[in-house]
């Protein structure tokens, strides 16, 4: 389906430029623009290997898991009854601290685990609601560190990539707080069956 969406986007765009008369400088544009991708992703690069090897060095460490304990608390309520299952919390858990570091590269197999554990415990496919919660904190995590962000940035020339923190925790405690507000409100009217 992705390559569909990016097809139709070349292919709009090539129409739009022959329609405007400036197809010469859309054509253009595709050369330096994968030009200038490929320059983003090796200067992201080293920034991000440091950034999961800082998550490896705390998962190797134990800090990984004493960060996981100390997030029980929030995410026990928020689970149900899968929280009584360790195995889905310490998945959970390290989910959520992979996406707290902001490190979205590292939080994806972390988060296919601990989806893969939350279904085993449901004992169906479909949308169980601790799936649905874990979904929802992945696509809007809380970020301590916008590591990501931060990469791009200074892959870009920002003189201060980190002077974004304050906006960062902002949102997304503000989109984590609403998603979670509208997925309790909604419960009842799409009841969870078995």
């Amino acid at each position: 389906m992705l390559s569909i969406i990016w097809a139709a986007f070349l292919a709009l765009s090539l129409v739009c430029g022959a329609a405007s008369g400036r197809l010469a400088d859309v054509t253009a544009a595709v050369g330096t623009g994968a030009s200038e991708a490929v320059t983003l992703a090796i200067g992201i690069a080293g920034v991000m290997a440091f950034w999961s090897g800082m998550m490896e060095l705390l998962r190797a460490s134990g800090l990984a898991e004493k960060l996981a304990w100390l997030l029980q608390p929030v995410l026990r309520p928020l689970f149900g009854s899968a929280a009584a299952d360790r195995q889905a919390m310490e998945a959970v858990s390290a989910n959520v601290t992979a996406n707290l570091l902001g490190l979205s590269n590292a939080a994806t197999p972390l988060g296919l685990r601990a989806a893969d554990r939350l279904y085993a415990l449901a004992g169906r496919r479909g949308a169980p609601d601790p799936v649905l919660t874990l979904l929802t904190l992945n696509a809007t995590s809380i970020q301590l560190i916008p590591s990501t962000v931060a990469a791009v940035r200074t892959a870009c020339g920002a003189q201060a990539p980190f002077d974004i923190m304050l906006p960062v925790w902002g949102a997304s405690a503000a989109s984590v707080a609403a998603v979670l507000f509208c997925g309790r409100l909604l419960r009842p009217v799409f009841p969870d069956e078995k």
